[in-house]
């Protein structure tokens, strides 16, 4: 059991999404950075979809009433257990009285806590996701608030070793404090942009305004304009859909996007980048580079053998640990 001794607000319970559901007008919500979210998991051979919480602010603070594995992944924050400084991705074994303190957020925007077959908080619509528009699933429905009581699903300890363990994880910006880098496929509306258009979002970087959240972010750069005129119809929008509103400036739909929109698709991002979104922060540089469904596909499988690469590490720790245990 940990409990929530001080925690800025939108700290939310996520796990990969409630899909099926578009058709009614129900988004999937689920991990802003699905990368993060997995590989706490994974250190406590928990599965994919194992709820965690998403902590987007911080500093922040939380206490062990009971002798508890956690794992965290995501955002650089100085994070400390009972004053031992804590890598970045880690997973170990916290004592009955320990405090977890999460420092100043210094790269990244969020970090995903993640304890033992995942956070207990009831099943709505095959998903423990916070649905934060709907105020249901997750935590009550709501954010998280001190004093919160967080249970993990699986009452026994994974065999962790005494000075925990850690794992690499890809960097957010490539190269590394560098500029954001998102593939893209052409979307629906991308031939009724104008050709300098077109030259401008696929060559020029944009940046991460302060308008931003869990629905999308809006960026700043060369405005985009369409050759033809007229309204749109209301459409179908998903996570990874770039939008272009009347500004010309575009908007990222991410895990609380709308199930419906009439602002023009210039492109969709695939999804083994998008998870980048879900760590950039105001002032942070994108850049769009157009790809083909063969490329995408491509990237998809390179995706899933990275963790599976991942996951097969962790076992060989596992099994060594036993050995000289």
């Amino acid at each position: 059991m940990i409990r929530v001794m001080s925690l800025p607000p939108l700290a939310t319970v996520q796990d990969l999404g409630r899909h099926g559901h578009w058709f009614e007008g129900l988004g999937s919500a689920g991990a802003m950075d699905p990368v993060s979210h997995r590989i706490a998991n994974m250190l406590l051979g928990n599965q994919a979809c194992a709820a965690t919480l998403e902590i987007p602010l911080t500093p922040a603070q939380f206490r062990f009433d009971t002798r508890q594995a956690f794992a965290i992944a995501g955002a650089v924050c100085g994070a400390n257990l009972a004053g031992r400084s804590l890598p970045r991705i880690f997973a170990g074994l916290a004592k009955a009285g320990d405090t977890l303190e999460l420092g100043p957020i210094r790269l990244g925007a969020r970090l995903y806590l993640a304890l033992p077959g995942g956070i207990d908080v009831p099943l709505v619509l095959g998903s423990r996701s916070t649905q934060l528009r709907e105020a249901f699933g997750g935590y009550e429905g709501r954010v998280l608030a001190p004093g919160d009581l967080l249970n993990p699903i699986t009452r026994s300890d994974p065999a962790l070793p005494p000075s925990g363990i850690s794992l690499d994880q890809p960097e957010f910006k490539l190269p590394a404090g560098g500029i954001i880098h998102l593939r893209a496929l052409p979307s629906t509306e991308h031939d009724s942009f104008d050709a300098a258009s077109l030259k401008a979002f696929w060559t020029e970087p944009y940046l991460v305004t302060r308008l931003n959240d869990r629905q999308g972010h809006r960026l700043d750069g060369a405005a985009l304009t369409r050759s033809s005129t007229g309204e749109l119809r209301s459409h179908g929008i998903v996570p990874g859909i770039v939008q272009v509103p009347g500004g010309g400036l575009p908007i990222i739909q991410l895990a609380d996007s709308a199930t419906m929109g009439g602002y023009p698709k210039i492109a969709a991002i695939i999804e083994p980048d998008l998870w980048r979104m879900g760590q950039a922060r105001p002032g942070d540089r994108v850049r769009f580079h157009k790809v083909g469904l063969a490329e995408a596909a491509k990237a998809a499988d390179d995706h899933q053998a990275a963790f599976a690469k991942a996951g097969q590490a962790l076992a060989d720790a596992f099994e060594q640990q036993e050995i000289w245990a």
